[in-house]
């Protein structure tokens, strides 16, 4: 019997190594032209088309928490005369609405095109008309782009699209006071290309036609606008020239610079005398002081001494940096906001936030007594300020949005409540393990590892049962990959960003260190912002780890072994920039033997290893030279591979999606009718090897025949970036980690039979 098994896995061998077989690189001619916001219209109504007609559409998703943790809250308006309404809109979770000053929260803008939120603005002289950019301001790898911007008539009940789909990323939306059809806003164009769609646009006609008045180039949009609160005419523009790559972010350039009209946008004219010009000026705040419009305040995120506070009292003509102290904000996180009352009362939100009482001279910090809504495990404010609302009839009354929620002082910053309860986690990754019921794990960015059981639902309301695996000191942190040992549920496994990986006993709070570490003398590791590691099939007591090189431990990461090369195409010059790029991004072993490994990388390459590391075979010859962002042994077969690869960071949206039944010898197309929506997981039914499931960056598929034909999904989901997927096996529940709006839950019990 021994002899017999001997002889089938050398057989076995032989077979894979003759697939795996080395051959000559051949990679399709993909276009790396972004795609036109045409096609993503066009895709979108694909979309549509799928969830109307699915096969699927009776299941229904359950919303299983959790909330307590916040999310990235980037834009707040506040209806005039209605206090107690609130809009805030997500980074990548929708728009909501509470009309009881945060007890309870509706989302209204579910199923639209895009769910990243980059402003909101309400009329003045008619609060049902909301007006909403989409696309983040934020300029992180996280970051989504929008679809244009939308229009409700009805306080958020129906929305209409109302153009501008090409920018991508808007950060500020203003309507005159005296006119709702008269409405600015404010483009910042593409995050990873060059396009035209960029700058200052204006509607005379509620969006029915828009005019481009404030253009600088195709690498520089507008990232702020503010109206004199006492003449329309007279409006404040700052440009920002910034662009990333895979590898690079550059958030300064010469096209940055602050710009007024006098004529409502016919004229602009650049302001010059006492501010910085040239090609190290960055990001750029404004506000005009509403006592006295002749104040204005610029805050200027770059490094040196060019960045800091500048303050005019001549509207505009000429600027004075007018504080000295090293305030930090970089360029995600330049606010400046006046009180409404005092113009020397000045607020810099930020990573920390400052507030001035001697028109900006001194700075001290803002902190305060915290209390939450939900139960939190930090008692100070949450980092990172996106949003800064302050009540024009009580200055007191602030409303901070943050990556940890939304806040709300009423005795102006020296207590403040946490309103954490809205369902807006950005999840990286999940898992699940087999307790009874079974548990959730899962890394956000920003607010930590956390867990939760599987049978909580959000409409139940009341506490929220789900707890961090971490938090830091600030209340929260960047975590993605999260495991429990399967055989000591007191241990889990998460990490940091760049592979910061710890172990925690989470009976004692102990935590270790385990990130594996170039030997000495060796070149320096490379990362991935998300550095993936798992625990083995075959050894709870084994875990690998990619870096640019794998490594594999076999004492739960207390030593780590090398077991590869650089399995990255090193990059050369053009690609070395301020931001770790040739590392690996993907790992996969094959649940039917052990040591098959198969692991992808950012720039494009596939490997695979049949013994443990000891040989290594590239495998990406018919595969685009994409960002791999999943592979997936499969476990049905020992020869089938699934990989997903992404476009996103080119601004390409196209999908692409291959499967191998020959150890990725080659690679056959599975995209067939799912629309143009970058894949970011790919993964096998457990109980039928013709099922797949892809999550999108707009929501979910499924295929019965191994993706000849894909169906809808979607169903009850809001418009939201599925990230991750696991399926637990005992439940066949199908759990999804959103980007956005936290954890879904549906029984797949009798898809098989369909």
């Amino acid at each position: 019997m021994i002899m017999d098994r001997l002889l089938i896995c050398v057989l076995l061998s032989i077979v894979i190594f003759n697939c795996i077989g080395l051959s000559q690189d051949i990679r399709p001619d993909i276009s790396q032209s972004p795609t036109t916001a045409r096609e993503r219209m066009k895709a979108w109504d694909h979309h549509v088309k799928l969830k109307n007609e699915s096969i699927f559409k009776d299941l229904q998703w359950r919303a299983a928490g959790p909330r307590f943790q916040g999310g990235r809250i980037e834009a707040i308006a506040v209806p005039a005369g209605k206090p107690d309404t609130i809009y805030v809109g997500v980074g990548a979770g929708n728009v909501w609405k509470t009309t009881d000053k945060g007890k309870t929260w509706q989302a209204i803008f579910e199923n639209e095109s895009t769910f990243t939120i980059g402003d909101i603005a309400v009329a003045k002289t008619n609060p049902e008309i909301v007006w909403v950019g989409t696309g983040e301001v934020l300029m992180a790898r996280s970051s989504f782009a929008g679809t244009g911007v939308f229009k409700s008539t009805d306080a958020g009940k129906t929305w209409r699209n109302m153009g501008l789909h090409d920018s991508h990323h808007i950060a500020k939306v203003i309507i005159n006071p005296d006119n709702p059809d008269v409405v600015y806003v404010a483009v910042i164009g593409h995050l990873y290309t060059y396009n035209e769609e960029r700058g200052v646009f204006k509607t005379n006609d509620g969006g029915k036609t828009w005019q481009r008045c404030l253009y600088i180039d195709e690498k520089t949009g507008a990232i702020d606008l503010v109206m004199d609160p006492s003449d329309s005419k007279i409006l404040y523009a700052a440009t920002w020239q910034r662009s990333r790559k895979a590898w690079n972010h550059t958030s300064t350039g010469p096209g940055s610079g602050i710009y007024k009209t006098t004529d409502a946008g016919k004229n602009w004219k650049k302001l010059t005398n006492g501010f910085p010009v040239g090609e190290n000026v960055g990001r750029i705040d404004l506000d005009v002081a509403p006592s006295n419009p002749q104040v204005v305040y610029a805050r200027h995120a770059a490094s040196g001494t060019e960045g800091g506070v500048y303050k005019s009292e001549d509207g505009g003509e000429s600027f004075v940096k007018v504080n000295q102290q090293n305030i930090s904000s970089g360029y995600d996180f330049c606010l400046i906001n006046v009180s409404p009352d005092n113009e020397n009362d000045v607020y810099l939100p930020g990573s920390n936030s400052f507030v001035s009482q001697d028109g900006g001279r001194t700075f001290t910090k803002i902190e305060g007594e915290v209390t939450h809504m939900l139960h939190h495990g930090s008692q100070v404010l949450h980092l990172d300020t996106h949003e800064w609302w302050i009540d024009p009839e009580d200055p007191d009354r602030i409303l901070m949005g943050n990556d940890g929620g939304l806040y709300l002082t009423e005795d102006c910053c020296q207590s403040w409540l946490h309103i954490n309860n809205l369902p807006i986690g950005e999840f990286y990754a999940i898992s699940v393990d087999m307790a009874e019921p079974y548990n959730i794990y899962g890394g956000t960015q920003d607010d930590a590892a956390l867990f939760g059981p599987s049978t909580y639902e959000l409409s139940q309301g009341g506490e929220d049962p789900w707890q961090h695996v971490y938090i830091d000191r600030w209340g929260g942190g960047d975590s993605y990959f999260t495991y429990p040992d399967p055989t000591d549920p007191n241990t889990i496994y998460y990490e940091h960003q760049f592979g910061d990986l710890r172990r925690k006993n989470m009976k004692t709070g102990e935590t270790k260190g385990i990130r594996p570490r170039a030997e000495r003398g060796d070149t320096a590791l490379r990362r991935n912002w998300m550095t993936p590691f798992f625990i083995s099939h075959y050894n709870p007591s084994t875990l690998y780890y990619g870096a640019n090189k794998l490594f594999k431990s076999q004492d739960q990461g207390d030593s780590w072994t090398c077991i590869s090369g650089d399995l990255t195409t090193e990059p050369g010059p053009e690609k070395q920039g301020n931001v770790p790029y040739g590392t690996i991004t993907t790992i996969s072993e094959s649940p039917l033997q052990e040591g098959f490994l198969y692991v992808g990388t950012d720039d494009g390459n596939v490997q695979v290893t049949q013994n443990d590391g000891q040989d290594w075979t590239m495998i990406k010859n018919g595969l685009p030279d994409k960002w791999v962002s999943r592979v997936v042994a499969s476990q049905h077969e020992i020869g089938t591979v699934y990989v997903s690869l992404t476009g996103y960071r080119d601004d390409d949206f196209s999908v692409y999606l291959y499967m191998s039944s020959d150890f990725g010898k080659t690679w056959e197309p599975i995209a067939s009718n799912l629309p143009m929506e970058s894949v970011n997981i790919i993964r096998e039914d457990h109980r039928d090897k013709n099922i797949l499931y892809v999550g999108t960056e707009l929501g979910i598929y499924i295929s019965l025949d191994r993706g000849k034909k894909w169906h809808s999904l979607c169903n009850n989901l809001p418009t939201t970036p599925v990230h991750d997927i696991a399926i637990q096996p005992r439940e066949n529940d199908l759990v999804i980690g959103t980007h956005g709006r936290s954890v879904f839950i549906l029984d797949i019990e009798d898809i098989v039979e369909r």
